[in-house]
């Protein structure tokens, strides 16, 4: 089985934040994503849904950056919980949080944290691997295509 999630070593993850403070536990959280049992990749998964989509509609620094590993996952069959990553891409494409946020208080835009921008960096991310989704609605799983079908929605929105 290949090794997924090579690039990981490339991402700054100590420099950037999630919603619990560092960003340093993603790497393990998605290698465990990709080669765990189905329950520790499904614990890894809530506890990385929790980091980078928190309440699944608050998007973080790290969102972005870690999109792409998802999208890595989705290709690999052996991931147990590919459903449930399709669902995560989808309330990360979806997250517009910050933004309705900013649209009643100006000021977010200036604040020093740049929320709207994370959250459109990270729909931007989702939005890269168009080939990835087109693949997935073909799919012989289902529920596979049910999740890949409600992204696509998402992105069109």
């Amino acid at each position: 089985m290949a090794t997924p999630l090579k690039g990981l070593e490339r991402v700054p993850w100590g420099t950037i934040k999630d919603s619990s403070g560092s960003a340093e536990a993603i790497p393990l959280l998605l290698r465990t994503v990709a080669r765990g049992d189905e329950t520790a990749a499904r614990a890894a998964l809530g506890d990385l849904r929790a980091r980078i989509c928190q309440y699944g509609f608050v998007v973080d620094q790290a969102t972005a950056a870690t999109v792409p590993f998802l999208w890595e996952l989705v290709r690999q069959p052996q991931v147990t919980c590919r459903v449930q990553i399709v669902r995560l891409l989808k309330s990360i494409a979806a997250a517009r949080q910050w933004e309705s946020t900013a649209s009643v208080y100006p000021k977010l835009l200036h604040h020093r944290h740049n929320y709207v921008g994370w959250e459109r960096d990270a729909r931007h991310a989702v939005r890269a691997d168009h080939g990835t989704l087109r693949r997935l609605l073909t799919e012989p799983d289902a529920e596979l295509v049910e999740a890949a079908t409600e992204l696509a929605s998402a992105l069109a929105a």
